[in-house]
């Protein structure tokens, strides 16, 4: 029986270097940890990004014009890239993984959702890392995930966790833009207080994309308001998971 859930989402700027190549001893790094959380009693679904990359890399470049299209072709190659390198190197710790597919609609009341409770909790009850993804082959552009974050949120709600951590590869929210002297990092913080202003300071002059940190900070105080301690960190730093769970004071926590 596990005392604890967590779940942790890992983006693709804490997996990939700066040629947007997945790295290997990164993923290796996350599962250590994870494995460690195991041996705490801690259970685990992991929420992981990087199968676009993953099948871009098998592609090269492609030549179909239409976004939602080629999002889908590299996504549909890179899943099964992405979930062979977890395979193997769960494997290696002696553990199991486990691929969960969704789309948005699967979290909504219903037969779907309730199907989905069942898998997680088979896959925990088993000792087995769900590894969860949106299901891109499928899911309509009217009804995708924001990104990987929200995705990340509604498991968390769905499983019941006792925390949601949003690796990324900033440590955490600043107080002003990060490469400023005078930048303070926010250690904690209540979904009631206004923070947003922090965020349009840091994003000056800089596109927001898909999982930027505005978008984080949307569903970190989200995910805070129903009891859920959600934490934005630095995924790139060594133990950055097992110094949250030791109560460090790593990263931006939200709470209610």
């Amino acid at each position: 029986m596990y005392d604890k859930r967590v779940v942790i989402k890992v983006g693709t700027n804490v997996m990939t270097n700066k040629d947007n190549r997945i790295v290997r001893p990164v993923i290796e790094h996350l599962v250590k940890q994870i494995a460690e959380l195991y041996e705490r009693n801690i259970m685990t679904v992991l929420v992981s990004s990087g199968s676009v990359i993953a099948g871009k890399e098998v592609l090269g470049e492609s030549h179909i014009k239409q976004k939602t299209m080629r999002r889908q072709v590299y996504s549909a190659i890179g899943q099964p890239r992405m979930m062979r390198l977890y395979y193997n190197i769960f494997h290696d710790y002696g553990m199991k993984c486990a691929q969960v597919l969704a789309t948005k609609r699967d979290f909504n009341p219903g037969d779907h959702r309730k199907n989905m409770i069942n898998c997680y909790e088979g896959l925990l009850s088993e000792g087995v890392v769900p590894i969860a993804n949106e299901d891109d082959a499928v899911s309509l552009t009217s009804g995708m995930f924001t990104d990987n974050d929200e995705l990340a949120s509604l498991v968390a709600e769905l499983i019941d966790a006792d925390a949601l951590i949003l690796l990324t590869d900033t440590d955490g929210l600043y107080d002003g833009h990060p490469d400023d002297d005078d930048t303070k990092l926010i250690e904690n913080v209540n979904v009631e207080e206004n923070v947003e202003k922090y965020v349009a300071e840091s994003r000056k002059g800089e596109a927001e994309g898909r999982g930027g940190m505005a978008s984080k900070l949307n569903i970190a105080k989200t995910t805070a308001s129903k009891d859920i301690p959600t934490y934005i960190a630095n995924g790139k730093k060594e133990n950055v998971i097992l110094d949250i769970m030791d109560g460090k004071s790593v990263g931006t926590k939200f709470t209610s």
